[in-house]
């Protein structure tokens, strides 16, 4: 499967674990967090607002760039 967000990048940029923004700012399953991490499955697009908005970035900052994967 092809790696479409960066959220493990962003977080480990943002110096936090995939669990603590789960359990103190999503609410999230850590579970389901670790799989959006790993890219098996892919958060929703009200999701990914939320995200960006905890880790006060640009949405656009979750993905890899298309270009990069031609």
């Amino acid at each position: 499967t092809k790696d479409i967000n960066r959220l493990k990048v962003v977080l480990a940029e943002k110096k936090e674990t995939n669990q603590q923004m789960a359990a103190e700012q999503l609410g999230k399953d850590p579970a389901t967090v670790s799989k959006w991490c790993t890219n098996t499955i892919q958060p929703n697009v009200e999701t990914l607002v939320e995200i960006a908005k905890c880790l006060n970035v640009e949405i656009q900052d979750l993905f890899w760039p298309i270009k990069d994967k031609e």
